[in-house]
Parts: C-alpha cells; structure tokens; sequence
C-alpha cells in the first residue's frame, strides 16, 4: 500500500513545502492539496516548490475540478510540472464543491467532468484534442504522462470512475462504504472491457494518532460535514432509502446549513450534527495499532493507497508516527 499526505494550502507556503519534504522522507509517495482557490492559495505555483525540494514524490490536487480553470490551462499546467520534474503529478478531479459554492456557482455535471478528464488528459499527453469544438493540440509535449484519479460517491459517478478513469478516490475510510465503491467501480470496469485491477484505488481520510479519543473525535468532526455535503447532494438526487447505503445518508439528517468559512477545518462549527460514531467509522482515530488494523482491512479490500488529511492540532506527532510505525506496519 503506497501513502500520500494531503494538506491545504494555507499561507505560508514554505510549511507547505517543508511538510511534504519531511512526508517523502518519512516514507509518504504522493503529496496531495485541497484546490479552492478563494479560501486557500493558489496549489499549481506550489507544487513547482514542492518538486524541487523533493526528489520522487508525486503531486496533485485532491481534487481539482472542470470548472475552476479552462481545460487547455489544466492541462498545460500538469504538462509543464511534468516538464520540468519529469512525471511527477497526478489529477485528482471531481465535480467540485467548495472551489464552486464559494463563488456562487454549481458542480459541474457528471457529463462535463467525463469530458473534462479526456480533454485535460489528451492534451497533458501530447495527443490532440477537441475543445471548443476546434482540434487543440500543446505542440511542445514530450513523453508527457497524466493519471486522472476521480472522485465519487454516488452510484452514476462510481459508474463514471469504472468506465474512464485511471484511480478512484473515496473520501472516506469507512470499510462497508469501501467495499460498496470499490465494487461499483470494478463492476463498471468489466462492464466497459476495462481491466478493473488496472484502476488505482486511494481511500483519504483524517488520522490522528493518541490516545485522548474525545479530543481526536472534536478535532476530526470537520470531516463528515465535508463528506456530508456530498452525501446530501445524492440524497436529494437518490433519495434515502435507494442506491446509496444507509452508512452514508442516515447521519444527514441533522444537517441545517454549512459555512465554507470553516472548511476543512478543525472545530468547524457547521459540523455539530456528526455523531462520534461517523468520526470513528471515517477517520482514523487512536494509537498506532488502531490505524494498522484499519488500514489492514482496507488493504484487504483492494485499497492501493491510504492519503492522509492532516488537518487536526497534533500533526507533526501523526506524521512522525506513521514514517515510524504505521507504514512500515502495513
């Protein structure tokens, strides 16, 4: 199992970039940021410093979307990163949520997103393209290389991450959610003639490692308000009681409002509907046996790769713990 560090990219960006030294040196592969450019700074300038002041570690958005960005932009983008530091990043995409809602516009559909990763994709490579409806093609692309890793949830963008693309991220480490997902999407696979063992699969989720499971359950709790603005988004499209397990819908139900002010952060006061339960089935919580055994059975599940959000009080303890005990464990 490969493990990645996902951070957000709060000024200044020299702790950015010096986290992910110290991730690479204690044995994290991918290097992953948030990518909502109103309430953190702009990743892509990051990520050039990133890549020089590591020497393999792969970098990318968790998750970038169709809509922030023209796709040529996207594209050229990663294509240079890749010039540079020769193949070293990775597209995550999804449909977008804070990126959008923030500025007050909608995720893109799942149609866009479909032909958004072809796009981005073709061009990244060298291939040609249409876009605008007009053949585009960046001429100076050599040997470029592009995974496109897609985010999903529901039933039809699970459908979307079989058929198309090269990774699934499941922003949850919750086992019966994983099986669910992973099966949706190999299923998928074989449906449209693909190699279902041939998409990458990348669980993220929070770890916090201690002891003190009431603090590690406060500090996390952000992470099903985040996950449950997705959640409501299938509920309203899928309804409760259909194609999306109970595992997910029933905790949303205590859902009022959400404030994109306090994203992803700790003590995010829009996510007091999350009971400990939620927390201690998504995340990763306790000490370091906990989070072996956890990863253990998702490894089991088909899980290739563990990234983990480090947005709680006590990261650097959960990083050193990890590059010291955890990693090598699994």
């Amino acid at each position: 199992m490969d493990f990645g560090v996902v951070l957000q990219t709060d000024p200044p960006a020299r702790d950015v970039i010096e986290a992910m030294r110290a991730a690479e040196a204690g044995g994290f592969r991918y290097g992953w940021t948030f990518d909502s450019v109103v309430l953190w700074q702009e990743p892509f300038v990051i990520y050039s410093q990133i890549l020089a002041a590591t020497e393999s570690l792969v970098v990318g958005p968790m998750v970038t979307n169709p809509s922030t960005r023209d796709w040529s932009v996207t594209a050229s983008l990663f294509a240079t990163l890749n010039d540079m530091f020769g193949n070293r990043t990775v597209c995550g995409i999804g449909r977008g949520d804070s990126a959008r809602r923030v500025i007050g516009q909608k995720p893109a559909s799942l149609a866009t997103l479909g032909e958004a990763m072809t796009v981005i994709k073709d061009l990244a490579e060298g291939r040609e393209a249409t876009h605008h409806g007009v053949p585009v093609r960046i001429p100076w692309v050599r040997d470029g290389k592009l995974e496109m890793w897609m985010a999903a949830y529901g039933p039809k963008a699970l459908k979307l991450v079989g058929e198309q693309a090269d990774g699934f991220i499941l922003q949850t480490a919750d086992p019966d959610i994983a099986r669910w997902t992973i099966g949706s999407v190999r299923e998928a696979a074989v449906a449209a003639g693909r190699d279902p063992s041939a998409v990458t699969i990348c669980v993220a989720a929070p770890a916090y490692v201690g002891s003190d499971l009431a603090h590690q359950r406060d500090q996390l709790r952000w992470f099903g308000g985040m996950v449950g603005n997705h959640v409501a988004d299938l509920v309203s499209r899928y309804g409760e009681g259909g194609a999306v397990p109970k595992a997910l819908t029933d905790y949303i139900r205590g859902r009022e409002g959400y404030d994109y002010s306090h994203h992803g952060r700790a003590g995010n006061p829009s996510t007091d509907f999350v009971p400990d339960d939620i927390v201690d089935r998504f995340c990763l919580v306790g000490p370091e046996s906990a989070h072996v055994e956890r990863l253990a059975e998702l490894k089991e599940i088909g899980v290739d790769q563990f990234a983990l959000y480090l947005m709680h009080d006590d990261r650097d303890k959960t990083l050193a713990a990890y590059s010291t005990s955890v990693i090598p464990a699994v």
